[in-house]
């Protein structure tokens, strides 16, 4: 008798299921990077947006701060500086945000800095967890992002030299090319928020 001969495509097919299942398998793990990917991708968003809106928020407050103070000169640059009392926490407003973007602000993580610039830094954690997926504990895996914004002064000034009398303001120079002279009897036309401070997010 002649010895049994195996075809090709026999010998063949379990490398053929062999192949097919590892590729299966990369796919399913591309899924589950891409899941993931999504996921802090968002809370990145949440984090931006939470931190933006408590900058902004402040900057408000300064503003108004600094409308209220328009006439004492002395006060204007600790208003700029974002040193002065008052003040009511924009912690909240962040939490907003966050919620906004399918996310929270867990614990103490929002935090006021008052540094030159200050500005916010918020943590945010993603409300959904990246999902299941090949890749064990992504079912209970939540995201985590977290973001600085900064308030920093648009303008300039230099406080009238002795002698100069109480109806003399300074003049704002600006950086966004508008320069401010005020007068202490005619104040209906004050710059914005906008124009004395801008709202970044931090490099």
């Amino acid at each position: 008798m002649r010895p049994r001969r195996y075809s090709d495509a026999g010998q063949a097919f379990p490398i053929y299921i062999t192949v097919v299942a590892g590729l299966l398998f990369l796919a399913f793990a591309y899924v589950a990077v891409g899941q993931a990917a999504v996921n802090r991708s968002g809370a990145q968003t949440a984090a931006d947006a939470a931190a933006l809106a408590a900058a902004q928020d402040t900057r408000d407050q300064l503003a108004g701060k600094w409308v209220e103070n328009v006439l004492d000169p002395t006060k204007w640059q600790e208003i700029f500086d974002g040193k002065v009392a008052g003040l009511v926490d924009s912690c909240g407003r962040a939490g907003q945000l966050a919620g906004q973007n399918d996310a929270h602000v867990p614990g103490a993580g929002c935090q006021w800095e008052p540094g030159l610039p200050p500005g916010y830094e918020v943590a945010v954690e993603s409300d959904e967890p990246v999902g299941d997926s090949i890749v064990p504990g992504t079912e209970s895996t939540y995201s985590k992002a977290h973001a600085t914004a900064v308030i920093e002064p648009l303008c300039t000034f230099q406080l009238p030299g002795a002698g100069a009398g109480d109806d003399v303001l300074p003049k704002l120079t600006c950086k966004n090319n508008k320069d401010w002279d005020l007068d202490p009897t005619d104040l209906t036309d004050l710059p914005g928020p906008e124009d004395l401070f801008d709202v970044h997010l931090a490099d």
